[in-house]
């Protein structure tokens, strides 16, 4: 399904805000979305706090529902101001399908566990459905501003299960792979126990084709069981990439992506998903694997592959028939506090 034919079936309607540039003699058009406008706006009105939170990716192929990194962009940006009760507006990428009922936004959740109504003015630079952590940016952005708005005075860690409460409004289930980096930074491994943060730097390319994955339908799939054989695999890629996180390796880190648990499963779910990793390869990425529930695709690469590597994966999108948009971005930091 198309995110167009989606986004027919939510419940607001309104504009987006797409760029788009031709995909060569194909004629597809490749879009990308973008808030830089917004944040010199708000800077300039007194009294506000504003929060910019990364996009996501969770999973990384080896580490599923317990690593995440934060991008350096795309990004969210929210306003805050007290007020007597919380109100919610939307703009931006894919604004138009979001809606804004506090009990039915993620944003109104984290308002109502931290006890802190507020006017809330959400601008989405990461389209909802991508599998780069859309609601998790929106959720942790809010728990930082209205932590921040009013000096509840919580560490950074003590937000990420407030912002996981505020992303299961959305996704139906409290998990912090992506809250995590929004709010961190960074590499980070979930746990029960807690969060590990590492302040890792490698280079990546996120690949978003123009379908959506629901998560359920992503879940669903997820198998039962595995080998053991599978297991020790898995096991030693996610230990290889956490290495390579610590050393800031592309290599180590793109070998450890690697799965065959879970994403062989789940990318039958995104059309040319094969074409695509066979492409980043080629281009020079050192691993290709699906970003959260899909349908983004993200790879690791060398710095000076990220644009041949993000064009093979447009134009491998492109020969079957798909749209797609590219960010050629990194690992970066977590959410970021502005205030007048």
């Amino acid at each position: 399904m198309s995110f167009q034919r989606w986004a027919l079936l939510s419940v607001r309607s309104g504009d987006g805000r797409p760029n788009t540039r031709e995909a060569g003699a194909r004629g597809l058009r490749r879009k990308s979305w973008w808030f830089g406008s917004f944040l010199p706006a708000v800077m300039e009105r007194g009294g506000m706090l504003t929060v910019r939170a990364p996009a996501t990716s969770a999973n990384l192929g080896s580490g599923f529902d317990v690593f995440g990194v934060a991008l350096s962009r795309p990004a969210d940006v929210v306003r805050v101001e007290k007020a007597d009760r919380t109100t919610i507006t939307v703009t931006g990428a894919g604004s138009q399908y979001i809606p804004e009922d506090p009990e039915k936004n993620t944003v109104g959740a984290v308002a109502e566990a931290l006890d802190a109504p507020a006017h809330i003015q959400i601008d989405k630079g990461i389209r909802p459905a991508s599998g780069l952590g859309s609601s998790a940016a929106s959720a942790a952005a809010a728990a930082v501003a209205l932590d921040e708005l009013y000096d509840r005075g919580h560490a950074r860690e003590e937000l990420v299960p407030i912002a996981a409460k505020g992303e299961a409004v959305v996704s139906g289930d409290a998990h912090d792979d992506n809250v995590a980096p929004a709010i961190l930074g960074g590499f980070t491994i979930a746990t029960d126990s807690g969060v590990t943060c590492v302040d890792a730097d490698v280079p990546l390319v996120a690949c978003l084709p123009d379908i959506v994955v629901s998560t359920r339908d992503a879940r669903r799939v997820v198998p039962d069981g595995a080998k053991v054989s599978q297991l020790v695999e898995t096991v030693g890629n996610a230990a290889t990439l956490t290495t390579g996180m610590h050393r800031d390796d592309p290599d180590l880190v793109g070998a450890g992506m690697y799965d065959s648990v879970v994403t062989p499963s789940r990318a039958e779910l995104i059309d040319g998903y094969d074409d695509v990793r066979d492409a980043a390869f080629d281009a020079g990425a050192t691993g290709v694997t699906i970003s959260g529930a899909g349908p983004a695709v993200i790879a690791a690469c060398h710095e000076g592959d990220r644009r041949a590597v993000g064009t093979a994966m447009l134009d491998a999108f492109a020969d079957v028939g798909v749209e797609s948009r590219v960010y050629t971005t990194r690992i970066g930091d977590g959410a970021k506090v502005y205030t007048d």
